[in-house]
């Protein structure tokens, strides 16, 4: 045996506990990274995990309102909403028929982005096709659980018309709700709102309203929700009937599809406040969002 064969073998012996030491750090940093506590803000991302917080809270709106539905850090979430302009009063059932239920009218469509900057912080755009674009952001106060009965939430938002050019109508409210299990989830949402009235400053006797959203989602089945929600004025500016919304939807995984209908087409509180609720006039709609964490 040469001594260069005798030097290997040396170094092999040498290096042989160095290299087991690195072994069974590496079979054990799969079992570290399991045990890591999970984000309690993640939402269930599959049909066969009804675990977390969110199962009762699968997206962060009602049809409209806000929920307190949290993003983690760094996350992000995408909605479509989609109000077909037609309302499903006029005429009679063959009219309604032969529109295909106000789908072959035009529409209002609104494309919206969050984005979670820290725990319990987002911020996000909205905009839809009458070219009015919203700038919100909402933050958790007080989390349900822990002997605390409700969650709370604070939001602000400013809409602009015109691209963001006109009539600007900033807001400032809050979210709170309160969660039964696995089953119901009820909100109350006071807010203020300015610029709401159509009418010239001059000549307005309120241009400012202070609504009470109210609210619920009912969990029906493993993964299908009922949603509904009114937003009454009760005081300033009222625009006459509040508004009201209801829906049916779908979770599915990261995605929710809900299928609703509404006495107005706005989906902004300033859209809404600025024409109110038709007593007579409903129209179908869509929501469509999509989780990404």
């Amino acid at each position: 045996m040469t001594s260069k064969t005798l030097a290997l073998i040396a170094a092999a012996l040498l290096a042989a506990p160095a290299i087991a030491r690195a072994q069974v750090a590496l079979a054990s940093a799969p079992a570290a990274a399991s045990s890591a506590a999970p984000d309690a803000d993640a939402a269930p991302q599959d049909d066969d995990e009804d675990d977390g917080i969110s199962v009762v809270e699968p997206d962060f709106t009602l049809v409209n309102l806000p929920t307190t539905l949290h993003l983690p850090r760094f996350g992000s979430a995408f909605r479509v909403t989609h109000r077909f302009a037609r309302p499903l009063g006029d005429g009679d059932f063959g009219d309604l028929l032969e529109d295909f239920f106000g789908f072959d009218n035009g529409a209002q469509i609104g494309l919206e982005f969050r984005f979670g900057i820290w725990r319990g912080a987002q911020v996000g755009i909205y905009r839809t096709s009458d070219r009015t674009i919203q700038f919100f952001g909402r933050h958790a106060v007080l989390r349900q659980g822990d002997g605390r009965p409700v969650a709370i939430d604070a939001w602000l938002a400013i809409d602009g018309t015109n691209n963001f050019r006109d009539a600007y109508s900033p807001s400032v409210g809050a979210v709170v709700s309160r969660t039964f299990e696995d089953a119901l989830a009820l909100y109350i949402s006071p807010a203020w709102v300015n610029n709401t009235n159509v009418l010239p400053s001059e000549i307005a006797e309120d241009d400012d309203t202070f609504v009470l959203g109210l609210g619920g989602r009912l969990r029906v089945l493993r993964t299908v929700y009922l949603t509904a929600e009114v937003v009454p004025a009760v005081a300033g500016h009222d625009p006459g009937d509040p508004v009201v919304a209801f829906g049916v939807e779908k979770r599915a995984g990261g995605h929710v599809f809900q299928l609703n209908f509404s006495n107005s087409i706005g989906s902004t509180l300033a859209q809404q406040l600025r024409t109110g609720g038709g007593r007579d006039d409903w129209y179908i709609g869509f929501n469509i969002s999509r989780k990404f964490y």
